[in-house]
């Protein structure tokens, strides 16, 4: 159990004075925020430190902290190290800059910021990540939810075989189409942060079963064998980064982000709105990670799937009652985030092409042309026995991939304005070569060291690649940085 506190203290601790750190970096002042400046009672409203703390907790926090960690935990103690570590390094710096950017930039969104900093062309690529990312991020807050009604709440077996598991996707598909008509998800938002809370104490209570009864079943970590732990032999880099996702990192965060930007009243509450709520998701990733594995050393079956866990654990630390509380906030806040993405998708498209959202009719049209596709993912996900794995890591894949966005424009501010951009810069390089030797590699992807004849479970032709790619991206990073300080002081001089 010493690793599991050693990685609490870190996340504790460290979060504390990286987050300080960061903060002085940036430099916040008492100048007026968008929130006081564009005022509009809409989009721009000053709203209250904790009340913006916790709708960001809740925007940013959904099934993402507590599937990848179960997942993430396979690869064994070193993920109660690695997941604080790059929380506090990674994540939770990603999600402070991001939204003090947006605030000086008063409140601009990421694709805005994207276009501003790395220019047309970066901006073009961007937008079709993205939009990828709203895609899967739907589908995947289709999957999760739905199998945990039927598993948990109406005791079936949720397999693509059984009617009443496509029943209850086909529901909450139906609630994502109403809710482009209707602002249903103002009804839902009044009650979903007791779930979100429900989310945050069953994280608490977790913790409270590790330290007083589960705690002799968690592996500490050991210089033998580090790195090679996982069951199915996959390898540490890339792909416990891809399975973990956003426990430690998620490129959606900044969509999130920067629309509390505009509700935030001052710059001083940035890092308890932005940084600190990155570091409690980084908790509850701590708490399922720790539980599944208690979950494991008492034998259940490593290859229980993430969905059937998430009830597994829940009731071995918190009865049958405090689960289901528990399971219905996994289950409320993802169908929330799940509404926000297929919403943002097609406000996204709409925009590039200039398509009128103001009738019902075409908002309509519009977001089935996207729930056609996103049925299809779905249904091939579900009849697929390694259906969810696969989803799972495309979407991780594309989340982190779209967080090396936002981590070059933080950059490149930041060399700008004459900070610190290495706080940024290595995060970023970090995470371009997780994600393109992943993809060079996976089937899933280019499959470059099989079609290269390297032997099974190679990387080497995918680390390479990555890693001379990810010295491009440096490169593009500290050119753009350069051009754009340089024009900057062009106008001033002139």
């Amino acid at each position: 159990m010493t690793t599991f506190i050693i990685g609490i203290i870190i996340l504790i601790v460290g979060g504390y004075l990286y987050g300080s750190y960061c903060e002085k970096v940036f430099g916040p002042d008492d100048r007026e925020t968008p929130a006081v400046t564009k005022a509009d009672g809409v989009d721009f409203v000053a709203m209250k430190k904790w009340k913006n703390s916790l709708i960001n907790l809740l925007n940013i926090a959904g099934t993402g902290p507590v599937l990848g960690p179960i997942q993430g935990i396979l690869f064994g103690p070193v993920a109660f190290i690695t997941i604080p570590l790059g929380c506090v390094l990674a994540g939770s710096m990603h999600d402070y800059f991001s939204g003090m950017i947006s605030m000086r930039n008063g409140g601009a969104q990421m694709p805005k910021l994207i276009k501003k900093h790395l220019g047309g062309k970066v901006f073009g690529v961007y937008n079709i990540i993205i939009w990828i990312l709203m895609l899967l991020v739907g589908v995947v807050f289709v999957y999760t939810p739905g199998d945990l009604i039927v598993s948990e709440l109406l005791k079936q077996e949720a397999v693509a075989a059984n009617p009443t598991t496509w029943i209850v996707y086909a529901g909450i598909f139906l609630y994502y189409v109403v809710a482009t008509i209707f602002p249903i998800d103002a009804i839902i938002g009044r009650v979903y942060p007791i779930f979100g809370a429900a989310l945050i104490i069953s994280a608490v209570g977790i913790f409270a079963g590790i330290m007083f009864g589960g705690g002799q079943y968690l592996q500490n970590l050991s210089f033998n064998g580090m790195f090679s732990q996982h069951p199915g032999g996959l390898p540490f880099i890339p792909t416990f980064f891809i399975t973990v996702a956003c426990g430690i990192l998620s490129g959606f965060h900044a969509t999130q982000n920067t629309l509390i930007a505009r509700t935030v009243s001052s710059e001083k509450e940035g890092k308890t709105t932005f940084f600190n709520m990155m570091l409690v998701e980084g908790f509850i990733a701590m708490c399922w990670a720790g539980g599944a594995m208690v979950l494991f050393g008492k034998g259940t079956d490593m290859a229980t799937g993430a969905t059937l866990m998430v009830g597994l654990v829940s009731r071995e630390f918190l009865g049958n009652v405090g689960a289901l509380f528990a399971i219905l906030g996994v289950i409320v806040l993802p169908i929330t985030s799940g509404d926000t993405a297929f919403r943002g998708l097609r406000l996204m498209v709409a925009e590039q092409f200039n398509i009128d959202q103001g009738p019902a009719a075409k908002r309509v049209s519009l977001s089935i042309a996207f729930f056609i596709p996103a049925a299809v993912i779905l249904y091939i996900a579900k009849t697929n026995p390694a259906g969810f794995s696969i989803l799972w890591r495309y979407f991780a894949f594309t989340n982190q991939f779209v967080a090396t966005f936002a981590l070059a424009t933080i950059s490149i501010y930041l060399y700008i304005n004459g900070k610190n951009y290495l706080v940024s810069l290595i995060p970023g390089t970090f995470y371009m070569f997780i994600t393109l030797s992943f993809i060079l590699n996976a089937k899933i992807g280019f499959n470059l060291d099989t079609l290269l004849g390297l032997p099974a479970g190679s990387y080497t032709a995918s680390y390479i690649l990555a890693a001379v790619l990810s010295v491009g991206y440096i490169w593009f990073v500290k050119q753009r940085a350069t051009k754009q300080k340089d024009q900057i002081l062009q106008n001033v001089l002139s």
